[in-house]
């Protein structure tokens, strides 16, 4: 690659806050219409490597200091806390419950046990795909 690509570097600030807006919303909405944790963290992971094709590594990590690593525990620690949970409540393994909120801003609003599980996924997700890529260009 190109060390003064201006744009690329430049198309990638935009283009990069119209992905993690996008994966943002598909979380948000899967569990009422097609979306979910999963997708949400693939298209949020997308981004973030997009990042790293645009730029090198040593300043994506400078100015993003995450070990995806550590992101993908998280996440599995998370979903996984969700199913265990039901199980404090003496109900099957990864049931859900929901309950009804008045948020200043929102209003009222369905909050889920599977938004959590959800966040879990997405988090693992991004976490795998970010070292799985990062793995990869380390060989070259």
């Amino acid at each position: 690659m190109k060390i003064n690509d201006v744009i690329l570097r430049t198309v990638t600030k935009i283009v990069v806050f119209i992905i993690l807006t996008f994966g943002v919303y598909l979380f948000l909405s899967g569990h009422n219409t097609p979306g979910g944790g999963f997708i949400g963290g693939l298209v949020l992971a997308s981004a973030f490597v997009l990042m790293y094709l645009s730029s090198d590594i040593e300043s994506v990590q400078k100015s993003l200091p995450l070990d995806f690593k550590l992101v993908a525990a998280f996440g599995v620690l998370l979903a996984t806390s969700t199913g265990v949970g039901s199980l404090l409540f003496d109900v099957p393994f990864l049931s859900q419950t929901f309950a009804y909120f008045d948020l200043p801003i929102f209003g009222k609003t369905e909050l889920t046990t599977v938004t959590i599980f959800e966040a879990g996924v997405a988090l693992a997700v991004v976490g795998v795909v970010v070292t799985i890529i990062l793995s990869i260009s380390e060989g070259e």
